[in-house]
């Protein structure tokens, strides 16, 4: 793989295919707000999914999903809020999922989901 933009790209790539895959409805990539981006937003039924996506090369630096600080999760719940307040679904219930990539060849990876990985 090429450069980090390209890693992040093709991560975020590969989550959107797995939430479809495993049933998710994905309604956004890439959203962005004064808050800040969401990386996939879904809806896994009636629940809309904000999904941060991590991607690293190795875990040299930790893993991919403990680069969601708690700062990270406090700008996802200010992205969320946008995002409700935008579209109208003020009673929607929201989950906060974070999907870790590690690549283990140039066309395979690993990929680990955390359902509910943090709340509001």
């Amino acid at each position: 793989m090429s450069g980090s933009g390209e890693l992040a790209r093709r991560g975020e790539e590969a989550a959107a295919v797995y939430l479809e895959r495993i049933g998710h409805t994905v309604v956004e990539r890439n959203w962005r707000c004064p808050s800040g981006e969401a990386d996939v937003i879904s809806l896994d039924g009636e629940t809309l999914v904000i999904t941060e996506v991590k991607t690293r090369r190795s875990n040299a630096a930790g893993t991919p999903d403990e680069a969601v600080s708690p700062t990270k999760q406090k700008r996802l719940v200010r992205v969320a809020r946008h995002y409700v307040a935008s579209t109208g679904l003020d009673d929607a219930e929201v989950r906060f999922d974070v999907i870790a990539i590690l690549p283990i060849g140039e066309d395979r990876a690993i990929l680990r989901h955390h359902r509910a990985a943090f709340t509001a």
